[in-house]
Order: C-alpha cells, then structure tokens, then sequence
C-alpha cells in the first residue's frame, strides 16, 4: 500500500504547485470554507492571526519541498506556536464579547494539519499525472488501506473501478475525509482484465444527503452520497469533503 511516508520519495513538484498556488485566509471553523474552496485556500482554524498562519504555513512548505516526516515537522514548528501564545486550551473572547474554551495548538492538532495538507497536496499531484494518462489508464480503482485504522465506509469503496470521467470521482477522489490515507491506482484494459475487475456506472447511485456540520451551530450541509448497488449501503466522505480537492491544480 502506498502511505505517505512512501509519497516522500516521489517527486514532489505538482504537490508543491498545488499547495504553493494557495491563498491564505485567516478562519475560526473549519467549516467557514467549505469544500471546493478550499482548492484556493489555506487555512486553520482557531489562526487569527496572520503571522501564525505564515509560520504553520512555512513550514508545511519545507516538509514538502525536503520530504519531512511529521516528526521533524512538528519539532520545528512546536517552539514557534507556543512562543506565539498559539498552543493548550485557552479561554478566548471572539469580536461579539463571547468567551470560549478553546483549544489551539496541540501534537494532535498538528498531526492533523500535517498529514490533511501533505495528503491533499500529493494526492493532488497525482491526480495530475493520472489525468495525462488517460489515453493509457483510463480505469480507476478505489483503493483503501484495510487496517484497523480504515473507516467502514473507506472500506466498502475498496476495489470499486470507475473510468477516469464518471461523476463518482467529482465527490470521491480521495481524501475523503480528515486523515484519510486512501488513494486512486490508474489502470490501463490489460491490467483491468488479468485483475479481473469490473468497471461500474454511478449513473443513478449518486445523491445529495443533509448532514449535521457542528452541533454548536446546528448547521446542517449537503454531502455526496454513494448506493453501493450490490449491497444498497450508503457511502459519503466525511462532512465537508464531496469534493475533489484534486481538481483544483490547474485553475486559474
């Protein structure tokens, strides 16, 4: 299976336009851009302040030009956000007087703005490549790491294959959520038939569903959701990701 720590040693050059071609925006939740925004926009939220943006930023910027592991990442980066004031659980008061525990920087939340930013950005890149390719590997498989750690729903879509123009992969093409390590393997017709997979339709299997984005608001927003046609389970991304993040690489 390919993991990240395996994605360092390809070339990173489409990850780093991908991520480099972004324009901060300073945010309070993550759900203040949404989706096919987020193609443009660097962001985390709980950052209001520009300058912490930059140093997160930055540095997410030489993990991907030098291939750091998280490890290295977030040593760098640690002292800088605490010196910052940017770290634990504060009590802040937001510009409508209202105090709230809060929390900002932590190991937790820097793993997950690492593996989110590094993830989208190689994926990203891989879309790219697979998309010159097509001629070749028009066929693509879903595929999932199946561990204990894959979420149930990943798990289903492993082994599905859709050609490189079905709709499914305007909502599904990974990641599909935070943290997700799924990937997209491009296969040409020699391939398909000694695996013998069989190419699917999503034509009638794709809908809309409203779901809950933050009890604090009780803000509800469509998702893309998938009717496995075998099973007849239905299948979204995590809130916030029916979207192709990869498809963004080559707007102006």
């Amino acid at each position: 299976m390919v993991q990240l720590k395996t994605l360092f040693k390809l070339s990173p050059a489409l990850a780093i336009k991908y991520f480099t071609k972004k324009n901060n925006k300073l945010t309070w939740d993550w759900y203040e851009i949404w989706q096919d925004a987020h193609k443009k926009t660097f962001t985390v939220a709980k950052v209001v302040q520009e300058k912490i943006l930059n140093d997160i930023r930055e540095s997410l910027d030489k993990a991907l030009q030098e291939g750091k592991t998280f490890r290295d990442f977030s040593k760098e980066l640690k002292p800088t956000l605490q010196k910052r004031g940017w770290w634990g659980e504060q009590i802040i008061v937001d510009s409508k007087g209202n105090a709230e525990k809060v929390q900002l920087g932590s190991m937790y939340r820097l793993k997950t703005i690492y593996r989110v930013n590094m993830q989208t950005s190689y994926m990203t890149g891989r879309y790219a490549t697979q998309m010159d390719n097509v001629d070749n590997r028009p066929y693509w498989e879903y595929v999932a790491v199946m561990d204990s750690s894959t979420r149930p729903e990943h798990a289903m879509l492993n082994g599905l294959v859709y050609r490189y123009d079905d709709p499914f992969w305007k909502s599904f093409y990974p990641p599909n959520g935070w943290n997700c390590r799924c990937r997209v393997n491009a296969l040409s017709d020699y391939k398909l038939k000694k695996k013998k997979l069989t190419v699917y339709d999503s034509n009638g299997h794709l809908s809309e569903e409203m779901r809950l984005v933050s009890k604090k608001s009780g803000e509800y927003k469509p998702v893309t959701v998938y009717t496995d046609p075998l099973t007849g389970k239905r299948i979204a991304p995590d809130v916030g990701w029916s979207y192709n993040p990869a498809s963004g690489l080559n707007d102006d």
